[in-house]
C-alpha cells in the first residue's frame, strides 16, 4: 500500500538509546513506509511535552502524564510505549532519607509534565512544590553528587548508573507502582496529530510498529545505531536499558498499558496534578503480526 501524501511527517523524540533503537528501521530504510517520508526532530522530553501544547509535530514522543494537557491536538498510539515492568524512575540521594527529611530537601525532577514527576507525586503527594527543581534529566545525577540538589528523580540511563556513581536509591517508583496496582508504570508513549487524515495516522502507526519489530529482530544492528545516543553507557548496559523500554509492550501495548494509563491519569487527577479526569483517546492498530513487518 502506498499513500499519496505530499507532506513529510515530522517525528519528534528524545536523543536517547531506546528511542533511537525503535526508530532505526525507518531511518535506515529497512521497512516499508507506505510512501510516507519522515523528518526527525530530537529534543529532551520536557521540550517535547511543551511542543505538544501547540501541536508542533506530527508524531511525537510524549510523557503519558502530559497527554491530558495536549489531547486537543493529539491522540495516543498503542505502539511505541515505554513502560516500567516492576522498574521505573528512581529517586536517589547521597544518603537515605525518610519522607519527613525529603519534605525539607531540594529535589530535582525532569519536568512537571513528565510521568516521572507524576509518579513521584503519587508516591508522596505531600512533597512541597517549592522544593522541586526542574532540571534537565542528564544534569540531575551530577547535581545530586555535587550537593546542588539533595535528591533527584533519575530517568533514562541514570537508572542504571546511579549506584556506581555513589548514590543510594530511596525508591524505585516502578516497583512501588507495581506493588500498589499490579500494573506496569506508563512512562513514555507516542502521540499522533489529530489533524492528519485518518489513513495517514494509521499508516504512521504501522510504520512505527514495523520499525520496532525490525529493531527487535535485528537487535545487534539496531543497537549499533542506538549506541550513538547511549552517552557513556557501555554496550552491555545500553542493551539492558533498551530491553527495559523497547519490548513486547512497545510493539503493542494492548489492554495492560491502556488500563495502567487510565489509572495513573485518574489518580493524578485525584491529587490535583492532572487538571481533569481524562479517558485517553488511543488509536489501536492491533497486535503485531509477522505480516506487519515488510522490509524493503
Amino acid at each position: 500500500m502506498t499513500l499519496n501524501y505530499p507532506h513529510p511527517i515530522t517525528v519528534a523524540h528524545s536523543p536517547d538509546a531506546d528511542d533511537a533503537f525503535m526508530f532505526h528501521g525507518v531511518r535506515a530504510g529497512k521497512v516499508d513506509t507506505e510512501g510516507l517520508t519522515f523528518v526527525d526532530e530530537l529534543h529532551d522530553i520536557e521540550t517535547l511535552n511543551k511542543a505538544c501544547d501547540v501541536g508542533q509535530f506530527d508524531l511525537t514522543a510524549i510523557s503519558y502524564a502530559a497527554y491530558p494537557f495536549v489531547k486537543a491536538h493529539y491522540r495516543l498510539l498503542n505502539v511505541g510505549s515505554s513502560v516500567g515492568d516492576k522498574y521505573g524512575p528512581v529517586l536517589v540521594a547521597k544518603n537515605q532519607m525518610d519522607k519527613a527529611t525529603l519534605h525539607r530537601a531540594k529535589i530535582g525532577v525532569p519536568g512537571l509534565k513528565t510521568s516521572a514527576y507524576l509518579a513521584l507525586r503519587l508516591w508522596d503527594a505531600e512533597i512541597p512544590l517549592e522544593n522541586l527543581v526542574i532540571t534537565p534529566f542528564n544534569e540531575i545525577l551530577p547535581k545530586v553528587l555535587s550537593g546542588e540538589l539533595d535528591a533527584g528523580v533519575l530517568i533514562h540511563e541514570g537508572q542504571l548508573t546511579y549506584a556506581a556513581a555513589g548514590l543510594q536509591r530511596i525508591v524505585d517508583l516502578g516497583v512501588w507502582w507495581f506493588e500498589l496496582t499490579n500494573l506496569v508504570l506508563p512512562l513514555g508513549g507516542n502521540a499522533i496529530k489529530r489533524s492528519l487524515p485518518e489513513e495517514v495516522q494509521r499508516a504512521v502507526a504501522r510504520v512505527l510498529q514495523r520499525s520496532i519489530a525490525y529493531a527487535l529482530t535485528h537487535r545487534d544492528e539496531a543497537l549499533d545505531y542506538a549506541m550513538r545516543y547511549a552517552g557513556e553507557l557501555e554496550r552491555s548496559k545500553a542493551d539492558r536499558f533498551v530491553g527495559m523500554y523497547v519490548n513486547d509492550y512497545t510493539l503493542h501495548g494492548g489492554d495492560p498499558v491502556n488500563r495502567a494509563v487510565k489509572l495513573m491519569l485518574w489518580m493524578g487527577h485525584g491529587i490535583g496534578v492532572i487538571p481533569e479526569k481524562v479517558s485517553a483517546d488511543v488509536l489501536d492498530i492491533g497486535p503485531y503480526t509477522a505480516d506487519t513487518l515488510v522490509s524493503v
